[in-house]
């Protein structure tokens, strides 16, 4: 049997493996003292909430898929119903129904709502008027849509949503890596909101009702639950320091572990890191995938995490949570309330109501320089003038991901087909992650699977 090597813990490296179960002798290393990555789960007051990702994206099937097969089909839930709702001009204000990605495809559901001015709503009817060619260059998504919607639409629709999933920025972030399926209609040219309702109208598969799905307990009990059934040999607390290779075409692994050093040897090996990372391991074996992986920026967040006594809160919350555009100056990128969006855990805390807001956008480093007491105050602040008198939470805690995002910029595509062209010259070896086809959960498991079948296809 063939032996692989898979360099990371995460929810990609783990999908790799769970690839191969059966198929070659697993071993996976992870430098932390657990497996999961992004995806973890801790307490707060006693109660199980989720630090990184809180959902799974279900409109793609790889996450949910995966989470069934390891035996959490039955923890898989929906979160309640609710619109998206932004933080801009002193309220919260609902997204009308039928948006992509913030675009309303019903330009006069926006009219009255104070997401836009009078103006702002007239230049987004005004796009189906427009003429359009179709896009043949790759484009940052503010240049695209600002020229189809106009500035103010980008500013106060999308932006928000961008800062949520990848904390980065319209100017910058790529129209194609980032927004695949407008870059599609883009590429195709003519007006850009017939096509989007075309494309609503054609409906979500009918496998996912919904967008996401959290899960019961926590998203932390994914990545355990596939580490325990893929079958893989899992040494946590093990940082691959070099890679070399030998005779037959095979790896070598020097790995320190908290005893001292550790040498492994495989066939085959799966990257399953950070870009920075992975470009550290292949800088002597290919200088060109370790200067586009070197790169690729990356944006760090922090999440502050509060638990409200429902008893002693002078307001509570409704709704799911809320976005917000950065034009209009304040520091938090989003909240959830989570008590609301998710049953599992109003019904394990009912006298408890447990949110969590978001901040750090690409280029934001000193905001998150701060320490954590002044992020907390920034974030009941803010809270405060965004929902209501809350008053104080019983606990607080702030979780820290130091350049969690990987940044899809202009000619992002590009760079990964560089990348991987010239890691397909290094024989079994195979990358996966974050930085390469998306950064969602499902996006991730799809990479390392797919690395697993490429690492046994050579």
């Amino acid at each position: 049997m063939r032996s692989v090597i898979v360099i990371g813990g995460g929810i990609s490296g783990l999908a790799a493996a769970w690839q191969l179960r059966g198929l070659a002798d697993v071993t996976v290393l992870e430098s932390h003292s657990k497996v999961g990555g992004k995806l973890r789960t801790g307490t707060i007051a006693g109660i199980a909430v989720d630090e990184g990702a809180e959902s799974l994206m279900a409109l793609r099937p790889e996450a949910v898929e995966l989470a069934a097969a390891v035996g959490l089909g039955d923890a898989l839930c929906d979160p309640a119903k609710a619109p998206a709702a932004i933080w801009t001009g002193g309220a919260l204000r609902p997204l009308p129904a039928g948006h992509v990605m913030g675009i309303p495809t019903d330009p006069e559901a926006l009219a009255g709502t104070g997401l836009l001015s009078p103006a702002g709503v007239t230049r987004v009817a005004e796009e189906e008027t427009l003429p359009a060619s179709p896009v043949t260059e790759d484009c940052s998504v503010a240049d695209y849509l600002s020229a189809r919607f106009g500035r103010e639409a980008v500013d106060r629709l999308v932006e928000p949503m961008l800062g949520g999933v990848y904390a980065g920025r319209a100017d910058l972030l790529s129209l194609r890596a980032a927004m695949p399926r407008i870059a599609a209609l883009a590429e195709q040219g003519g007006p850009l909101l017939p096509a989007l309702r075309r494309m609503r109208a054609a409906g979500a598969p009918r496998s996912a009702p919904v967008a996401v799905q959290g899960v019961a307990g926590g998203t932390g009990r994914f990545p355990q639950a596939v580490a325990e059934a893929c079958g893989a040999r899992i040494l946590t607390g093990t940082t691959a320091r070099s890679l070399q290779r030998i005779p037959g075409d095979r790896w070598r692994v020097h790995a320190m572990t908290g005893d001292g050093g550790l040498t492994m040897e495989a066939d085959a090996v799966v990257l399953a890191l950070p870009a920075f990372a992975a470009a550290e391991l292949l800088r002597p074996h290919s200088p060109l995938a370790e200067a586009d992986l070197t790169a690729i920026p990356h944006a760090s967040t922090a999440v502050i995490t509060m638990a409200f006594s429902r008893a002693q809160a002078h307001f509570l919350p409704e709704g799911n949570g809320f976005l917000v555009p950065p034009v209009d100056g304040h520091t938090l990128k989003a909240a959830s309330f989570l008590s609301n969006k998710w049953a599992w855990l109003k019904a394990s805390a009912p006298d408890t109501f447990v949110l969590r807001a978001s901040l750090g956008r690409i280029g934001e480093d000193e905001l998150l320089a701060r320490p954590d007491r002044h992020l907390v105050r920034t974030a009941i602040t803010e809270l405060h003038h965004a929902v209501g008198p809350m008053g104080e939470p019983v606990a607080a805690r702030v979780t820290r991901w130091d350049r969690a995002l990987p940044q899809y910029d202009v000619g992002h595509h590009a760079r990964i087909t560089r990348i991987r062209e010239a890691a397909s010259k290094l024989p079994g070896l195979a990358l996966c992650g974050a930085a390469y086809e998306g950064v969602g959960v499902a996006a991730c498991v799809a990479t390392g699977r797919a690395a697993a079948r490429q690492v046994l296809a050579a």
